[in-house]
């Protein structure tokens, strides 16, 4: 089958490696622009480039796909399919409705719950037990359309988003590669989504950092590894920032004063609304290095019944 790949960060690698061991012919690679980086704002290319320029495929970035410009490309590589993986821009109708098989998206969730642009983050921090990958043919909606194939996987209690990107970056490819397959045998059975069940997510923003000592110990435990390892989770000690990159939930008991420090033993709980803590195992104050709670404690002396967030 003739293929054209869209996608551009790290995630959709795995499904671009899948397809390139394959012996479906990879006849173009869509990607976003390359983007300045750094301090230095040096032009960056895409995980995604980086890895087709490897295998020698062309390599396409418009900067729309719309007003013919998308359809223009594909009329001149002229695949059987399009793939879709974490690509970042919105397919108009014509780039649709162009291939012979239409386009596949391989999505980070169980459709038709999260769709949208952060569905792995929400799911840890909704402090889902599963997730998993869903292949969908795409329609003119966001996530919309008719599911081709799910796989599912479990979420851990310690899970961080950056954890759930590793789990479910090969997962995708693998189901990519088994609906591609059920594509060409004329085998596939397309299932509308239920419109009951859908949800939507929007993108993370850096104002959600903040933790709420208030909320209980789970809550906030979620808030952490859903955030991390961007916006990342954050609190203030005497003034300055304390980012906040691993914790656990404890049987350490609170003692109704949510934001409270409790120090034992070279260890650092922190009471939350419910009466109970939570222990942070990594933080980072500002200006120095990221380290374990009890590197940071030997460092940074705390006065009993400190409060974080004040």
């Amino acid at each position: 089958m003739r293929i054209a790949f869209m996608g551009t960060p790290d995630f959709s690698v795995d499904c671009l490696k899948a397809l390139a061991e394959s012996e479906h012919e990879i006849v173009g690679v869509f990607c976003q622009p390359d983007k300045p980086v750094g301090r230095k704002q040096e032009l960056t290319p895409p995980d995604v480039k980086v890895e087709a320029l490897r295998h020698g495929y062309e390599v396409f970035q418009p900067v729309s796909l719309r007003g013919g410009k998308g359809v223009e490309i594909l009329e001149k590589i002229n695949p059987d399919l399009v793939v879709v993986v974490a690509y970042g821009k919105i397919l108009p109708d014509d780039c649709l409705n162009y291939p012979k098989y239409g386009c596949i998206n391989v999505h980070a969730s169980i459709l038709p719950k999260y769709r949208g642009a952060s569905p792995i983050h929400y799911a840890v921090l909704n402090g889902d037990s599963e997730t998993g990958v869903t292949v969908q043919q795409m329609d003119s909606g966001v996530d919309t359309g008719d599911i081709l194939g799910v796989k599912k996987c479990v979420i851990g209690e310690n899970d961080t988003t950056e954890r759930m990107y590793e789990v479910l970056a090969p997962l995708g490819a693998e189901l990519l590669m088994e609906t591609i397959d059920l594509i060409e045998k004329g085998e596939i059975t397309p299932v509308k989504q239920d419109e009951a069940l859908a949800s939507k997510v929007g993108l993370l923003t850096r104002d959600m950092s903040s933790v709420d000592w208030t909320r209980s110990a789970r809550e906030i435990h979620n808030k952490i590894r859903g955030l991390y390892s961007w916006p990342g989770a954050s609190t203030t000690l005497n003034g300055k920032t304390l980012k906040l990159h691993s914790s656990v939930l404890s049987n350490e008991k609170g003692n109704n004063n949510p934001g409270e420090v409790i120090l034992e033993k070279g260890r650092l709980f922190v009471c939350c609304g419910d009466n109970s803590c939570i222990e942070l195992k990594t933080v980072q104050l500002e200006g120095k290095k990221r380290m374990d709670a009890q590197s940071f404690l030997n460092g940074c002396k705390i006065e009993k019944g400190t409060v974080l967030g004040k």
